[in-house]
């Protein structure tokens, strides 16, 4: 079996293929690479995005008069009286005066003292379950590691963990729970002081 090719068609279909990569090549503008000429980009200095052009003037900070109106617009949207008026006035006088803070100072972090037993500032005033967990689970490993119980063992101890428990219990476990707040501050708690 033989196969024959018409040439007639490739040639068209060749030709056609070549005049559509000239047309393509001007478009383009495409040429040989021997031609083209590469420039080097100028070296531009930028200037940092916070630099202000020479000359330009600082904008006042205008957020303190846009707090106030916006404050008058919440009591103008009704008439108001001269007591009332006079009222508004006052404290846009206060809001004036205030001093506005730009940054926090640095936070010293202090030990909030106990004001007596049953008085804890920070959290609730009995352990949390996280709190007794954590005492339960040192407590057991130590008297599993040998350490001495603080109390007579009772009958109906199997682990250490059943003595652990019973020492939390009578409050025998000399032991201090430091309870922190968010700016660092903290608070120490005797176990004894717990409901």
């Amino acid at each position: 079996m033989s196969f024959v090719v018409d040439t007639v068609p490739a040639l068209m279909l060749l030709y056609l293929l070549l005049e559509y990569i000239t047309a393509l090549k001007q478009f383009c503008h495409l040429s040989d690479p021997e031609e083209v000429e590469i420039e080097a980009p100028e070296e531009v200095e930028e200037e940092p995005e916070f630099a202000r052009p020479a000359g330009e003037e600082v904008a006042e900070d205008t957020t303190m008069e846009d707090a106030i109106n916006a404050y008058k617009k919440i009591f103008e949207s009704k008439e108001l009286t001269e007591d009332e008026r006079a009222e508004l006035d006052k404290k846009i006088k206060e809001m004036e005066t205030r001093e506005v803070i730009d940054m926090d100072p640095v936070h010293q972090i202090t030990e909030i003292p106990l004001a007596g037993k049953g008085k804890i500032a920070i959290g609730p005033p009995n352990l949390t379950r996280f709190e007794k967990a954590r005492i339960l689970g040192a407590r057991a490993l130590q008297l599993s590691q040998g350490a001495p119980p603080f109390i007579g063992i009772p009958a109906d101890a199997r682990t250490s963990l059943d003595i652990a428990l019973k020492e939390l219990d009578d409050y025998a476990i000399p032991i201090v729970i430091k309870r922190r707040l968010p700016n660092g501050d903290y608070q120490i708690v005797p176990i004894d002081y717990f409901n």
